[in-house]
């Protein structure tokens, strides 16, 4: 964060890039509203949100085969600092590719949401030795989440091509509405697999994967990265007075007997 909040909390706006996709921002706004304390409508910040998904593909871009998107970013981003936002969320992990020109584009504060996962999964305890990394290609090949959990003393674990196609079969299986059995199986196999091979804890690092996996799906912590993302917002939304700690473990791990205790 490198611009400070000039206006009181209690009045602050808060800006959501978004449409990347659709239903995933949908998803970012439903747990801001579910994460902020409220006994009327009136207790809840202001929310201003540009679902723009019309800004290219950030995968094929950063692999080359598709526009640039930041020209759409940075308009989207001023487009919400015209309307009046103290700060921006960007539920979209492969966009942060291109986050340093945003910050760059605005006066108002840009979180980074692989600073705040990295940051939520070295506050476990114990802390992991090494996480394991769901995402789209362009957000491993990026190794921005690598970067972030190295600078905090935590490996990643990361799946074979053959696994991370399935995880982008899953992720486009989303963005088109599917959230069926299928995928769902399919992403708790990969996580499966990175579990096996030593993570000690999942990151979904897209924002389409927490539709289709959630805590119960591992015997490890799993951080779902559009709720870390929603309680930064929020924390920063309320001058830093909020509870950062996401949820990370089930109750009881699918397919077992054994009761995995809830942080």
């Amino acid at each position: 964060m490198t611009r400070p909040l000039a206006r009181p909390h209690a009045a602050r706006v808060i800006g959501v890039l978004g449409g990347m996709g659709p239903l995933a921002t949908a998803d970012f706004y439903t747990k801001l509203v579910r994460l902020h304390p409220a006994h009327e409508d009136q207790d809840h910040p202001r929310v201003i949100i540009d679902s723009n998904a019309k800004i290219p593909d950030r995968t094929a871009a950063v692999l080359g085969r598709g526009p640039d998107p930041t020209p759409a970013l940075v308009q989207t981003a001023l487009n919400l600092q015209r309307a009046g936002v103290d700060l921006i969320a960007i539920p979209c992990n492969s966009a942060h590719a291109f986050l340093g020109a945003v910050r760059r584009a605005v006066r108002v504060p840009v979180l980074d949401i692989m600073a705040e996962v990295a940051d939520a999964v070295a506050a476990l305890e114990p802390v992991p030795a090494s996480a394991g990394l769901l995402a789209t290609d362009a957000t491993v090949q990026m190794r921005l989440y690598r970067a972030a959990l190295a600078a905090r003393g935590i490996a990643t674990v990361e799946p074979s091509p053959e696994e991370q196609a399935r995880v982008m079969a899953a992720i486009h299986a989303v963005k088109s509405g599917d959230l069926g059995a299928a995928v769902r199986a399919a992403v708790r196999d990969v996580a499966a697999s990175l579990v096996r091979r030593g993570a000690g804890a999942i990151i979904l690092g897209c924002t389409e994967l927490p539709l289709v996996m959630g805590p119960p799906d591992a015997p490890v912590p799993v951080l779902d990265g559009t709720e870390i993302l929603a309680r930064a917002t929020l924390r920063e939304a309320a001058g830093g007075n909020f509870p950062t700690r996401p949820r990370v473990r089930p109750t009881r791990v699918r397919g077992t007997r054994s009761p995995v205790r809830r942080r």
